[in-house]
């Protein structure tokens, strides 16, 4: 079974250590700023959490946003990467596929933020073979998924629009209109329009309140006071941020963020 034996991005961390269970192996490790893991997979399923700090987990073509409160299941042969932007409390169950009872078969985000947290830190701990086989089979009761919005929109095809996708990347705050958008493209704001619709399903404005709140995740995961994240991706007041974010992920970024 792999786990945190392989190298890390930038090292291994720090206090690494590894608990056996009858079906679970659970690791930890303490990771810092800009260290973690990059693209490998497990024969094994694994639930991935920090502890303290945030993770950032890239899975195929998406990118989670992981503070204490949620945590994120990985099916068995799936490639991902793991990158922490702070001093991060990394943890991990790995279940063998042939005896886990739950049968995710994409990744999924769940919530962590109550007995399953605490569960898993209390894995970590040295404990008899009886107590962490009954503590084993809590954990498959408790893992309860979170609904979640795709952040991660794949890149438009059409020039025009990855054009404004990478622009909007680089400089989220960016309050052109879609004339100004037209005019720096060589397009229409219509044509634009249609063409936004098409490749992402949204209309401009929800396209853009959707990079925006994605690019405000790290900026949050670090602590950063909501006020300076707003006005670094492109809103006026603390206010007008919370409510776009809360209108794209269903809740404030202090509930989000635990």
């Amino acid at each position: 079974m792999s786990g945190f034996g392989h190298e890390g991005r930038h090292g291994r961390g720090s206090g690494a250590s590894v608990e056996a269970g009858g079906a679970v192996l659970v690791g930890s490790i303490d990771l810092e700023h800009g260290s973690g893991y990059h693209l490998h997979r497990h024969d094994t399923h694994q639930l991935a959490w920090a502890s303290r700090g945030v993770l950032a987990m890239g899975v195929e073509t998406r990118t989670y946003v992981l503070p204490p409160a949620r945590a994120l299941w990985i099916p068995a042969g799936i490639d991902h990467e793991v990158l922490v932007d702070g001093p991060t409390r990394f943890v991990s169950l790995y279940f063998e596929v042939a005896s886990c009872p739950l049968a995710f078969g994409a990744p999924t985000v769940v919530d962590s933020s109550g007995l399953l947290g605490e569960l898993m830190n209390y894995l970590t701990r040295p404990l008899d073979e009886d107590a962490r086989a009954r503590a084993e089979q809590v954990v498959f009761d408790l893992v309860e998924p979170l609904a979640t919005v795709d952040l991660a929109l794949p890149r438009p095809a059409d020039d025009r629009v990855a054009a404004i996708a990478d622009g909007l990347a680089q400089n989220p705050s960016d309050a052109r209109t879609l004339e100004q958008w037209g005019m720096a493209v060589g397009a229409s704001a219509r044509t634009l329009t249609r063409a936004i619709k098409h490749e992402t399903g949204l209309s401009f404005g929800e396209w853009r309140t959707r990079i925006r709140v994605a690019a405000s995740l790290p900026l949050l995961a670090r602590s950063m006071p909501v006020s300076w994240v707003a006005g670094e991706v492109g809103y006026a007041t603390a206010s007008s941020f919370v409510a776009a974010f809360k209108r794209v992920l269903g809740t404030t970024p202090g509930r989000y963020f635990g």
